[in-house]
């Protein structure tokens, strides 16, 4: 059972990053606009609000330090993605062009910029991992849920959640919501009854670095006491997710649960007691997610209904 229990609690430490930014591109891809540079936002998002952590951890410390970082991962994710927006929806330039061009800047900035100012010149951004929540007052004593959610957790987790609810409500219960969709599946009739699809779009890819750039600082502070200003390609897992996941909310969530179990027996094989007893190479157990990632598609690509717009620049006098 305590196995079990391992294995529930870390496949939620990855499953989170993993869902907060597969449902931002969905709000992205929802609008007509593909977001390839996720893992470029990521990587921004972890940077700066890590470096942020490393900088206050001597004046300040536990929760509060994480609501400032996560903040400034998002105010720095939806800055960031401006580059993507203006690019994509002004310049109607080929947005997959552009998001790779924004994932081979990202690294190279934070290497940069990180190496030069710190006084050592490396490019580690080091920090104290003071954010783990040993047991939550009383929710932790609930059978079964209890263990999993409300011991060895972090609030980011929460976080995960509360993302999903509102990700939800915003696209399914608002008029926002159904703007963006009729942006992403018939932009010119949306058009045609008032909507702004350029607003709509610009909306759609800040909400998507907004939740980028949370995502990358969610996925660091669980797993690291540093940041090596990369993201192990969680951007593109993402994407993976959010195609799987069909860009709805509730399914997104099932392909990052499964996504972050894959993940989860990789990097925690070890603690498994059976799968450490098969004594099979840790390179093998490396590879499962990105396996499983090759399987997926090749098996629900085919049945994939992404927006009708998305990906094609919106040009309002055209027909």
């Amino acid at each position: 059972m305590d196995a079990l229990y391992f294995l529930l609690n870390k496949t939620l430490i990855f499953s989170v990053p993993l869902l907060i930014v597969a449902l931002g591109g969905m709000f992205s891809e929802r609008s007509g606009v593909v977001n390839i540079a996720l893992d470029g936002i990521m990587i921004m998002g972890a940077f700066t609000s890590i470096f942020f952590i490393n900088q206050m951890q001597a004046v300040m410390s536990g929760q509060l330090l994480l609501l400032l970082a996560v903040l400034i991962a998002m105010i720095t994710g939806a800055v960031f993605s401006l580059l993507h927006a203006y690019a994509s929806v002004n310049m109607k330039a080929d947005q997959t062009i552009s998001g790779t061009a924004l994932n081979m800047f990202a690294p190279a900035f934070a290497i940069y910029v990180a190496r030069m100012i710190q006084e050592n010149g490396v490019q580690q951004i080091q920090f104290k991992n003071t954010f783990l929540i040993s047991a939550v007052p009383v929710l932790s004593k609930i059978p079964l849920i209890g263990d999993v959610l409300f011991e060895n957790t972090y609030i980011t987790t929460y976080i995960g959640i509360v993302v999903l609810i509102v990700s939800w409500l915003v696209l399914y219960k608002t008029r926002f919501g159904l703007r963006l969709r009729a942006c992403g599946e018939h932009p010119h009739a949306a058009d045609s009854v008032g909507i702004n699809v350029y607003r709509m779009r610009y909306s759609g890819v800040i909400i998507s670095g907004a939740l980028a750039g949370l995502g990358g600082l969610v996925f660091v502070v669980p797993t690291s006491t540093n940041f090596n200003e990369t993201v192990a390609g969680y951007g593109f897992l993402a994407l993976a997710v959010l195609i799987f996941g069909q860009w709805k909310p509730m399914r997104i969530l099932y392909a990052s649960l499964f996504f972050g179990l894959m993940k989860t027996i990789a990097a925690a094989y070890s603690g498994i007691e059976v799968l450490a007893a098969l004594k099979i190479p840790s390179d093998i157990y490396k590879m499962i997610p990105y396996f499983a990632t090759l399987i997926v598609l090749a098996f629900t690509s085919k049945n994939s209904q992404a927006p009708k717009a998305s990906g094609i620049p919106y040009d309002q006098g055209g027909r």
